[in-house]
């Protein structure tokens, strides 16, 4: 699961958006109150005539309308409450923004609050300038809640998780209210607001294809029992190939053995939501082939909101893409990986769980002293050393100096975790807790990539253990690809060092962004979706907090 397998041209992202759109919304047009110019300088709105000049009750009523929105207020201030949507000039703009609010629903967006019926039924019933000002300014206002909600996001991450502390990007009101009064195209303009990443427009489509599949019944029964081999036979047998053929991984057939098709089928399933891939469906593979197609709407739903998130963001060229969720770390050279590595990451408690966010890699250092995190000293090692003091005998202990402090010497009995004065170091070393290399973007969470001693956790489908930083399974692989570009033989460059066993940092020289994200729904290259566990609860979370916003979804179905 990376944010870019594949290249698709922006013309194929607006041909996949624009064709969603317009099947949609043809009718739109048809139903839409529109402003036609009249004779004698009158123009129609709704039921009602009125002159071509702007009178008092309409700019007062705009003003009105505008006021509690600073940037909406100035906008109509500035251009002397000009009209933006009720006047004859502007049938296109209107037209356009009751067919983008009419498929919003389409990216999981909350189309309720942006109330189109409700609009419409006001041009219809239109009596007066003061309406039609009051009107004007609901219109706008309408306008830039989709605007918002489209280009970054229904919500505020941190409102709904603390350990998303993704910095987004939001467009100023008066940025996005200038920018479409000023478009030439307001259709091509309201299409513009969505992310661009191909990715997205797969995921609108994906999230289509799996409502038709609701609506024709889901995936069927769900497969009962705890294991199933390959050589079974039986009515559970006959569960797991009826749903795997709904599911599109199995041609139909009328075999009720577990025989080498149905085999591959699970293998085929269990490589693509990252699960170990035996061919065998025990627990955790039967776990995941019964999950209703509900469950992956809200993974789908949920993404489209991710990415939104990440929209005005500049991933870059070059690239370092952690999903947490799916326990990977790839470098992505011009939309596409060129090294991939499995991962583990924090384990799934309050203070240990990996923070999503993004930064700039910096330097690697090779062979590398491990300076214990203050709260990992007084909450593990402290207690520990009370009641043994050479307890972590690997680790040093420091004074403030940063001088070695003999353990004789303390009385660890006399301290807690506010006053401990100590400091712990672990030196380079093939047991460092930190292996022989760390990859370091600075930043506040304390969080980078390194290395581990701890090789068999990356042999697990859960990889969730570390105090919060993540390990990665090719270090070396990883360090050769990242220094490529500023050595003739990175190989033997990182080797040299290494061997010294001195600690030995290493800058990049252009440094690259990395982004931590948590994607449980993932498009590959093709389009066919991919599905990871919500490790850390997140995207229930932030599902709950879309419902509330009025993000409506499909109906339970198995």
């Amino acid at each position: 699961m990376v944010m870019a397998r594949t290249r698709l041209t922006s013309t194929h992202f607006k041909t996949v958006v624009t064709a969603h759109f317009l099947t949609v919304s043809l009718l739109v047009s048809a139903t839409a109150a529109v402003a036609q110019p009249e004779m004698g300088g009158q123009v129609s709105v709704g039921a009602m005539s009125v002159p071509a000049v702007l009178l008092p009750g309409f700019v007062q009523a705009v003003a009105e309308g505008a006021a509690s929105d600073d940037a909406l207020a100035d906008f109509y201030a500035q251009r002397d409450y000009a009209p933006l949507w009720t006047s004859g000039a502007d049938t296109a703009r209107r037209a356009a923004l009751f067919r983008a609010l009419d498929v919003a629903a389409s990216q999981g967006l909350p189309s309720a609050r942006y109330d189109a019926a409700g609009l419409r039924a006001q041009f219809h019933a239109l009596r007066s300038e003061r309406e039609r000002g009051l009107l004007e300014a609901q219109m706008s206002r309408a306008y830039l809640m989709y605007a918002h909600d489209v280009t970054n996001g229904v919500l505020e991450p941190h409102k709904i998780d603390p350990t998303i502390v993704r910095d987004i990007i939001r467009r100023p009101s008066a940025d996005l209210i200038a920018a479409l009064a000023d478009a030439d195209d307001p259709m091509q303009f309201l299409h513009s607001l969505a992310p661009k990443s191909p990715q997205y427009a797969q995921l609108i489509k994906a999230r289509l294809d799996l409502q038709t599949q609701i609506e024709t019944g889901g995936w069927g029964p769900t497969v009962p029992g705890k294991k199933l081999s390959p050589g079974d036979s039986g009515t559970q047998v006959i569960a797991l190939r009826d749903r795997l053929q709904r599911m599109g991984y199995l041609n139909r057939s009328a075999t009720a053995s577990y025989d080498d098709a149905m085999q591959k089928a699970v293998q085929q399933y269990q490589i693509d939501l990252g699960l170990i891939a035996d061919g065998v469906a025990g627990t955790s593979t039967l776990a995941e082939i019964n999950q209703s197609p509900d469950a992956r709407m809200k993974s789908i739903l949920v993404a489209l909101e991710r990415l939104r998130w990440l929209n005005g963001l500049e991933l870059g060229q070059r690239h370092i893409w952690v999903n947490i969720a799916d326990f990977s770390v790839r470098i992505i050279d011009d939309g596409k990986t060129s090294f991939q590595s499995v991962t583990v990451v924090g384990q799934d408690v309050p203070d240990r769980r990996t923070p999503e966010f993004s930064d700039t890699m910096e330097k690697m250092v090779i062979n590398p002293s491990w300076y214990v995190p203050r709260s990992i000293v007084t909450k593990e090692y402290l207690p520990m050393m009370q009641k043994n003091r050479n307890a972590a005998g690997q680790l040093d202990l420091l004074d403030s100096r940063g001088r070695v402090v003999p353990r004789a010497s303390v009385n660890f009995a006399q301290y807690n975790a506010r006053n401990f004065p100590y400091s712990m170091k672990q030196p380079p070393s093939d047991r460092n807790a930190l292996g022989l290399v760390k990859f370091l973007f600075p930043n506040k969470y304390n969080i980078y990539l390194h290395d581990t001693p701890s090789k068999s956790l990356f042999n697990k489908e859960v990889r969730a253990f570390s105090h919060g930083c993540v390990r990665v399974g090719k270090p070396f692989e990883f360090a050769y690809a990242l220094l490529a570009p500023q050595s003739d033989d990175p190989k033997a460059e990182f080797q040299r060092i290494l061997k010294t066993g001195k600690e030995a940092t290493v800058f990049l020289e252009n440094p690259i962004p990395v982004h931590l994200v948590y994607f449980t729904a993932w498009p590959t290259a093709r389009g066919k979706m991919e599905y990871r566990r919500d490790v850390y609860g997140r995207d229930a979370a932030l599902y709950d907090g879309l419902i509330k916003a009025g993000v409506e979804t499909a109906a339970l179905s198995n």
